[in-house]
């Protein structure tokens, strides 16, 4: 009842208000409520994409500079009021100047952007978040490949790995090459077990992974390679592994194998199942193990 009694009210008052306005006020008023919306909206999604960047440092400090004038001229300070004043008007120079790269790329991505994007960074801002993941783990797995340092890395998808999380350290660290490299380090606390990546962070380190229970696996596997299969039997992880004896980089994936995999193969795998989430009949499927 409350709800009618509410609805009625509202569409009187709408019908109260084109009764006493025009047609040209009226849609006056509507355009004007556009327009402050869309301008609204545009400073919302400029703000939240330079406030991780240098950029929103620079916003602040200007500012300080626009606050400190208006102080400086009601105080009455005429010198210091009249130097910030100058710097003001030049603030448009300064800021192309300053603001050069994060103009081009913003141009950019707008230029790469399809028209039902064009006000929606988050999904351009994922995908960059992505790409930064992927390469990060190519550049420590290949570094490792080259070392014979063996590593076993899960990335998280769907299917939540809580458990498996829990089972070793709490990191909740940013994915780079050179903490990757450092944790699989032989003789270092964490390089014994799994690290588990979600959500474009490294969550936990030195964890213990399920092996798995496939007769018909071949006996140069070790444990890394059986754990990898482990859990991509009972999950939908993605599974890097770099072999300790031979330096060979291997994907685990839905209960299969991949081995002997190149930087660019890599990449390609990776970047189907992380990136191509609009297009699931063009990610891999379930892979047979090969043995090279």
């Amino acid at each position: 009842m409350f709800f009618l009694v509410g609805t009625t009210n509202f569409w009187d008052i709408i019908a109260n208000l084109s009764t006493n306005l025009d047609i040209k006020s009226l849609w006056d008023l509507i355009k004007t409520i556009i327009d402050i919306g869309i301008v609204s909206f545009v400073i919302y999604k400029l703000i939240k994409l330079i406030r991780e960047t240098r950029a929103w440092q620079l916003i602040k400090g200007i500012l300080v500079i626009v606050i400190a004038a208006r102080a400086s001229e009601l105080i009455g300070f005429k010198t210091l009021s009249f130097i910030l004043r100058l710097t003001i008007e030049y603030m448009a120079i300064i800021l192309v100047v300053l603001f050069q790269p994060e103009f081009r790329r913003g141009l950019e991505q707008l230029g790469r952007s399809r028209f039902r994007n064009l006000f929606s960074f988050e999904e351009e801002d994922s995908t960059i978040k992505v790409k930064s993941l992927i390469e990060e783990i190519i550049k420590a797995v290949t570094e490792m490949s080259r070392t014979f340092t063996g590593a076993l890395i899960v990335i998280e998808r769907e299917t939540k790995l809580g458990e498996i999380i829990n089972s070793g350290i709490n990191l909740d660290s940013n994915v780079t090459s050179e903490l990757l490299i450092n944790i699989f380090t032989p003789n270092t606390p964490l390089h014994d077990g799994a690290v588990v990546i979600r959500d474009n962070k490294i969550k936990a380190a030195a964890c213990f992974l399920p092996l798995t229970e496939n007769p018909n696996l071949s006996k140069e596997l070790g444990t890394r390679h059986r754990a990898a299969l482990g859990i991509s039997e009972v999950s939908d992880a993605i599974v890097v592994v770099v072999s300790e004896e031979s330096g060979r980089i291997s994907v685990a994936l839905n209960g299969g194998l991949t081995r002997n995999l190149t930087s660019d193969t890599l990449r390609k795998a990776l970047s189907k199942n992380l990136l191509d989430k609009e297009n699931p009949s063009k990610k891999l499927g379930i892979w047979k193990v090969k043995a090279k």
